[in-house]
């Protein structure tokens, strides 16, 4: 497996990247009505596959959505077997009374938070840094 696994390593080396636009949370039945290019996350649940995309794609489908949020990348290339990332830093933004939704994937962690709280989020997450 590769990837960082030493979580000193990772919180000071994570450089969180705001990537812009706003985007949503919805649910689908029927995945063949999107283009899944314009689709950031599909994970099937069973009651229905949940996606992740641009707020304005989700607008001109129709789709019901309730959370608008800020996506933000860590950067580093942390591995699936890495222990206290995400808890570190959902720690951290949760003493400040941020949710954040995190996706893990193969080569980064991408967090989620309500589109208000994105400066303040990317101030606390940049912080592990110093």
């Amino acid at each position: 497996m590769s990837g960082e696994k030493n979580l000193n390593t990772l919180l000071k080396s994570m450089k969180p990247k705001h990537n812009l636009g706003e985007f949503v949370f919805c649910k689908t039945e029927n995945l063949e009505q999107f283009n899944l290019s314009q689709v950031i996350m599909t994970f099937k649940e069973d009651e229905g596959t949940t996606i992740i995309l641009k707020k304005e794609i989700a607008d001109q489908l129709h789709l019901d959505y309730s959370f608008v949020a800020s996506w933000i990348t860590l950067t580093v290339h942390s591995s699936l077997e890495a222990v206290g990332l995400t808890a570190a830093f959902s720690n951290a933004l949760a003493k400040n009374g941020i949710s954040c939704n995190v996706v893990a994937a193969y080569h980064h962690n991408h967090i989620f938070v309500a589109k208000k709280d994105t400066k303040t989020a990317m101030k606390i997450l940049n912080e592990f840094s110093k």
